[in-house]
């Protein structure tokens, strides 16, 4: 079955401390309608809480994938910080 994503969905993750899925559910969102300046607008947001949040607030990152991601994630600041 097909995960079901909306912005109320990552909002509710969001709101419950879970900042990665929130993060996971934006992009995708984001990917299917790259136009919405909404949703950039709260991936930018929850990019930057996720890059400057205390380590106890992430969980530790084991697989490839999620440090891939993670390395993605900080790639994407720096070139916004020297665009701004």
């Amino acid at each position: 079955m097909d995960q079901m994503f909306t912005k109320t969905l990552a909002e509710i993750y969001l709101q419950q401390g879970h900042l990665e899925k929130a993060y996971e559910i934006f992009k995708a969102l984001l990917e299917k309608n790259p136009s919405d300046l909404e949703l950039q607008e709260r991936l930018n947001e929850l990019s930057e809480k996720l890059t400057h949040s205390p380590p106890w607030v992430n969980p530790p990152i084991h697989s490839k994938e999620e440090k891939i991601r993670l390395l993605e994630r900080w790639l994407a600041n720096i070139r916004e910080r020297k665009r701004g």
